[in-house]
């Protein structure tokens, strides 16, 4: 027999809706694999150029501060700017309520007559839902511009981009730090785990099996790699040419 993912008592269900939060596993897998790629690939077009360990640590770490903030940064901003929009649209819905309701109110019965509604059913369930402006406008904005019922904290989307992106970037950059002997295949072979590792995870919210996703994070880790690499020995060949 099939074992359900939840409970369905009554105290479950109650416990479950309340303790509902944002995922932020988006912001941990963006900045989890963009930090093993971006290192890796600082790594992989140095050791393409065949330049010193000292010069991976350098342009590694310096990657991992610089682009790990400017990532987290940026996640902030835009989560900002997605908490303004909905801070503004939020003022629309109230100030269209308070100048015209029975507009607003005839939205909300188009809104349920569209999900079957119909009736005293559909005239109670308008009733109910402005009988309360709060709750009125909250279902303006889920139902009429499709935003979400809570919204993101930006300091939380940062930290996980910014957190994950410094451990998961450090990975390709300890073989050098610890002076490990093949120093270049060692950290390969840690980031591709890195990478497979990650695809893993991010399957535990997908539909795919934890083998094709961490092969998928995998093979466009390695490409990006690939390509890093590839500049590194070009740049180097067009370097001795001069």
């Amino acid at each position: 027999m099939t074992s359900l993912e939840h409970e369905h008592t009554r105290e479950a269900i109650a416990a479950r809706i309340a303790g509902a939060s944002h995922n932020y596993i988006r912001d941990f897998i963006y900045g989890g694999v963009d930090g093993a790629v971006t290192t890796f690939a600082v790594v992989s077009g140095v050791a393409g150029a065949e330049l010193s360990t000292k010069i991976v640590l350098i342009l590694g770490f310096a990657n991992l501060v610089a682009d790990g903030f400017s990532m987290a940064a940026s996640n902030f901003l835009g989560t900002r700017a997605e908490i303004d929009d909905y801070r503004r649209i939020e003022a629309i819905e109230h100030r269209h309520i308070e100048l015209e309701p029975e507009g607003e109110r005839e939205e909300v019965r188009e809104i349920y007559r569209a999900k079957g509604f119909e009736g005293e059913e559909l005239e109670t369930a308008v009733a109910l839902i402005t009988a309360d402006k709060d709750r009125w406008v909250k279902t303006m904005l889920t139902e009429e511009y499709g935003l979400p019922a809570e919204i993101r904290s930006p300091w939380l989307a940062a930290g996980s981009t910014f957190s994950a992106f410094v451990i998961c970037g450090l990975v390709p950059l300890l073989p050098y730090l610890f002076g490990a002997k093949s120093s270049f295949l060692v950290a390969c072979v840690m980031t591709g785990i890195t990478f497979f590792l990650i695809g893993s995870f991010k399957s535990r919210w997908s539909t795919h099996s934890w083998f094709r996703s961490g092969l998928e994070t995998f093979f466009v880790g390695a490409l990006a790699a690939g390509l890093a690499y590839g500049v590194g020995v070009l740049l180097k060949d067009v370097a001795g040419a001069f």
